[in-house]
């Protein structure tokens, strides 16, 4: 049998790993294989045409779902290799495979290996992937056979030894940030927030309370399982639960009439990418907006996975869904000590609105000062930058990156984040979290507050904003411009630069959007 090289499929060892031996043989997992496009029309081209009017789910799916005869032959390929077919789905061009590691180390020409890292064990391969000749061009990305954690959560919890850094650190909770930038009224009724989580989970008793506190009743909020993972409350705040309750209760307390989807996944390739891929696709919760607050550094993904989820961001743009992610909390390096500059993924993707993070300060009801955030190397930082692997969109042609210590640099490729909100958690967020109140920050407050931001504006319009950037980009008067602070390598600037995007929301100048 002839095979080839899939492109974009080379995996190294995760940093710090040490081989323990080979996977063992008998051990049963499952893999998502992404198959092209139907249709000849390129998506790409048609998205700014399309977010005044969004496809539906359903014309999607005819359009540009994964052809029939690209299943069947995935199928037949999964037979002859003794790979049971778990599910197909068209609209979301995934095929889950589910066989033996023997079974998948024979099916696609690699030796999954055993590592030990830091932070704990996974399971992981080496070297390129390589498919029969008769999938060439219909696979276009394998993911799950190796199973290291991929994200890690952006939020940062106030550190007991914090100095003051230009006033008395404070806290907010979500509506007095929403008031402080002048978020128009609304609750977000008739509209639909999906949040992606990689582990952890809530309590309902503990929504209850804090939305009691806040005056509200809380959000209708739904699990959605996907590939095994579940709502799982771990009773650790400092864990993944306290970036599933800082999500629920940012989001949910500026859209408190939303419904809101929650979907709980792995915090591996495939199971972030089938989460993402489920909630755009998911007719029964039908997102309008999605919110992710996980990522990790683009140099730590394949680039067959980077190009995997940037088309799922293409679909939800066609489809008028607003996708807002965390930047990262670890500023201009984001946190790989090599020396170069890094931006986090996914929130690198042009097709998603990337936030990113500053420290906000208030006299009474009104802004006295907003700098980007950043608490130096323990504390964390704004995650911003320009991409080393997504070109340069139409809507950022002419921008600058500003340097720390001076001079600038042109946008070549795609630069990040878009736009930015209260993320310092010297002036973070109330929120409760396994039974006890907290104060947290970190740009993965700044996803949500985006999220339930849209969730208002578009209530107020009757209509989904969709893909939003193209039009941000021309509306500088929607933004508090934050001309002070650096991230590291990036300064703040006017206009926007590589740390707080456009700047932070200008309420009342969003909502005649």
């Amino acid at each position: 049998m002839q095979r080839y090289s899939l492109q974009g499929s080379e995996r190294r060892e995760l940093r710090g790993a040490v081989l323990v031996g080979p996977a063992d043989p008998a051990e049963r997992l499952e893999v998502t294989l992404v198959l092209r496009r139907g249709g000849t029309d390129d998506l790409q081209g048609k998205i700014p045409a399309l977010r005044a009017k969004p496809l539906s789910r359903d014309d999607f799916a005819t359009q540009y779902g994964a052809r029939d005869t690209d299943i069947t032959a995935v199928k037949n390929f999964a037979k002859a290799h003794h790979i049971t077919v778990v599910s197909a789905d068209s609209a979301r061009r995934s095929v889950v495979l589910s066989g033996s590691v023997t079974d998948f180390n024979a099916a696609f020409g690699v030796a999954l290996q055993q590592y030990d890292h830091p932070g704990g064990s996974y399971r992981g391969r080496t070297g390129t992937l390589n498919l029969p000749d008769d999938l060439q061009d219909v696979v276009q990305a394998v993911l799950g056979l190796d199973n290291r954690p991929q994200a890690q959560a952006h939020f940062r919890r106030t550190r007991p030894d914090a100095a003051d850094n230009g006033g008395a650190p404070t806290s907010y909770t979500p509506l007095q940030v929403a008031a402080l930038y002048g978020f128009p009224a609304g609750d977000g009724a008739g509209q639909s927030i999906g949040i992606i989580e990689l582990g952890g989970g809530y309590r309902p008793a503990d929504l209850k309370t804090y939305f009691s506190g806040l005056g509200l009743t809380a959000p209708k909020i739904t699990a959605v399982s996907v590939d095994h993972g579940r709502n799982h409350a771990t009773g650790q705040p400092d864990g993944p639960d306290g970036e599933v309750m800082l999500d629920i209760e940012v989001a949910g307390a500026i859209a408190p009439k939303a419904k809101f989807a929650v979907y709980f996944a792995p915090n591996t390739d495939a199971g972030f990418l089938d989460a993402i891929t489920t909630a755009i696709h998911d007719k029964t919760n039908a997102p309008g907006i999605i919110s992710i607050s996980w990522g990790g550094p683009e140099s730590s993904w394949t680039q067959q996975a980077l190009t995997a989820f940037d088309q799922a961001f293409q679909d939800a743009a066609a489809l008028g869904i607003t996708v807002c992610i965390a930047s990262g909390d670890d500023g201009s390096n984001d946190g790989v000590g090599d020396g170069a500059n890094h931006v986090n993924f996914p929130a690198s993707s042009p097709h998603v609105l990337a936030c990113g993070g500053t420290r906000l300060q208030a006299a009474g009801s009104s802004i006295s000062a907003e700098t980007v955030w950043n608490d130096g190397a323990n504390g964390g930082a704004s995650g911003g930058g320009v991409s080393a692997f997504f070109p340069l969109p139409d809507w950022q042609n002419g921008l600058k990156a500003t340097k720390t210590g001076g001079g600038s640099e042109a946008l070549t490729n795609r630069g990040v984040p878009d736009v930015s909100g209260d993320a310092d958690p010297e002036s973070g967020y109330n929120v409760r979290v396994d039974g006890s109140n907290t104060v947290v920050g970190g740009t993965s407050a700044v996803a949500p507050l985006w999220a339930g931001l849209i969730a208002r504006l578009n209530a107020k319009r009757g209509t989904s904003l969709g893909f939003v950037n193209p039009l941000l980009y021309k509306t500088s008067s929607a933004f508090r411009d934050i001309t002070e602070g650096n991230n590291g390598a990036f300064q703040a600037s006017p206009g926007w630069d590589a740390c707080t995007g456009l700047g932070s929301p200008n309420g009342p100048e969003l909502a005649k959007l």
